[in-house]
Order: structure tokens, then sequence, then C-alpha cells
């Protein structure tokens, strides 16, 4: 028996409408190799939480992998799984969590017996980096999804035919994606309310001592000056600058106008706030994104390069084998 698709749109039902709400609402978790254990947590806790508070088995869970054989995750616990890709789950929605590495460990295999899920009613998410399995099967494109903060430049630059937002989770056409970590718990407390009311999500986010439960559209970061713990404004003005220009950086005189002070003064700010010149710290930002570039994505590394505001790639080697220790061609390998 397969359960129908939720109607996650507007009114949820994890586990099938009308005669079935009596019954408990199946949902799947597909674990790649590595998965993120936050992740998974933060998705599977509130269900369970919300049998606890109704007195009832209002959910039911059921973990899978690739050959239904035990899967560790990136902490290296391994969690028992209870069914393989041989099968069509009986389940009305199922999640992948896979792994910071998400394409070590996709297979066509897998990939095919995601393409079928969706034709067997079957509603698919996915928890952060699980985001690129359903990509790879084409089963986002056209879609709103989200991912992680760090690894939204390289998903888009991956997938251009999915339209990539900076939310915490989307709901788009029977796909559900979340940014991992705690936004899959916001995203369950979210469809939760729906499904079993808004007074059941609140006493699980306070079981969690989760503060409240943030809407989709709230920032993945905290606020910037809270990141820098600093508590001036023209800083925080000119590393968002730089921050929003990391392909083309900004020369010292355009960032001191943006703080509205002398080359000198912004050098002193920084050196005040950050311990550092605005010089290096830019540098800083621009190999960061490097560094992301290149373990998340296959671009070449002249394109890295490029992407990160170097002008060639020497210049970039000499600057990232200084900041990282190795040059970029052999971090990646």
């Amino acid at each position: 028996m397969i359960f129908p698709d939720m109607a996650i749109e507007g009114r949820t039902d994890l586990g099938g409408t009308g005669n079935g709400r009596d019954r408990p609402r199946r949902v799947g978790f597909f674990l790649a190799p590595h998965f993120s254990m936050m992740a998974f947590s933060s998705a599977l806790e509130p269900l369970r939480v919300a049998n606890l508070i109704s007195r009832r088995e209002v959910y039911r869970w059921q973990v899978f992998s690739r050959d239904g054989r035990p899967v560790a995750a990136s902490n290296g616990i391994a969690v028992p799984a209870e069914g393989s890709i041989r099968d069509i789950p009986r389940v009305a929605m199922m999640f992948v969590c896979a792994s910071h590495a998400p394409e070590d460990t996709i297979d066509r295999a897998t990939l095919s017996w995601l393409r079928r899920i969706p034709v067997a009613g079957i509603t698919l998410g996915a928890l952060d980096t699980g985001a690129w399995f359903l990509a790879h099967a084409g089963l986002l494109d056209g879609h709103r999804a989200t991912v992680h903060w760090e690894w939204q430049d390289a998903f888009a630059e991956k997938f251009p035919e999915v339209d990539v937002r900076n939310s915490l989770f989307e709901i788009d056409r029977g796909r559900l994606t979340c940014a991992g970590g705690t936004a899959a718990l916001d995203m369950m407390l979210h469809l939760i309310g729906l499904d079993c009311g808004h007074d059941v999500a609140v006493e699980i986010s306070e079981q969690f001592i989760h503060e409240r439960i943030r809407a989709a559209e709230d920032a993945q970061r905290m606020p910037l000056g809270r990141r820098l713990g600093v508590g001036e404004p023209k800083l925080e003005a000119v590393v968002a600058a730089m921050e929003g220009s990391l392909e083309e950086p900004l020369r010292s005189a355009e960032l001191a106008a943006i703080a509205g002070v002398s080359e000198r003064q912004l050098e002193r700010l920084f050196r005040r706030g950050l311990g550092c010149t605005p010089t290096g710290y830019y540098l800083g930002l621009r190999l960061r994104r490097a560094r992301i570039l290149l373990g998340q994505t296959r671009l070449p590394v002249r394109e890295v390069a490029l992407a990160c505001g170097f002008a060639s790639p020497a210049h970039f080697s000499r600057a990232y084998s200084a900041r990282f220790g190795s040059p970029p061609r052999e971090e990646r390998r």
C-alpha cells in the first residue's frame, strides 16, 4: 500500500488524509554514507516528541539505506536500516540525508530509485546536502530549493535549472529542502504545525528549548555584527560589501567611501575591531570561498580563481598556498 502525497502547500498530513488520520503518519529517511547526524536528528526527534505530547503514535518512521544495512554517520555512529532501495517504501514522505561530500556517495541505482518515488505518490524531501541527490536525479528542476549557505554557490553553479534560495527551508510542489542542521527542526515543526496544530508544534519547540519556530524565509546566518563580535555599524557595512563582492573585489577607496571614512581611518577601524587590515580580511574571505568551491565543485582551478576575484591562477595559487599550506590543485586531490 502506498500512502497519498501530502497537501503540503496548505494543510498537511504526513501519512494520508481523510479516514487515514487515525493511522500513524509514515515518514522515511534515506541515509547516505557519512550522513549528517545533526540534520537527521533535527528532523526525526520532532516526530518522536509529537507522539509523546499527543499520547499516541501520530508518526511512524523507517530508515532506509542503499543495501538495507546499517549506515555510519559522519561522527562514526551507525544507524540500523529497515529497508533498501530494492522496493518502493510504504511511506507518505521520504527524506534524503547525505554527507558533506554528497557526490562521493551518489550512484545510479539510488538515483533511479529516487525517480520512482514521486511516481508512487510519495513526497520527496532533502536535508542539507541531500538536495544534491534530488538535483542529480532531475527532481528539483524548476523547483525552489535551499541548501546550507556554504553550499549555495556550488549548488547553483552545478544545477542552474534549480531556483536556489537563501532560506531555512523550501516547500514547493511536493519537494521539501532545508539548509541542514537545526533548519531541519524548523521545517518539521512547520509541517507538524500544519498537520497537528500550532499548539503542538509550539510545545515541541519548548521541549527542545528552541525559543521560536523560525519561518522559512528567516536568514540562515546570524546577524553580521554577532558573527564578527563587534558593534560598529561602519565596520559591518564594509564587511557586508566585501561578502557581496568576492568575484569583483572593491578597491580600498570604494570600501572607505561605504564607511564614510578615509582609507587610513578604515584601516584603523579594521585593526581595532578585527585585528587585521581591510586587505587581509578581504583576502581571507575570498580564499575561504575558493576553498569551498574547490571541495564542493569540479570547476577548473582557473575558474575558481576568477570566481574569487584573482586575476591569474598563479596569483591565486601563491595566495592559497600561503594561507592554507598547500596549492589549490594539491588540496583538491
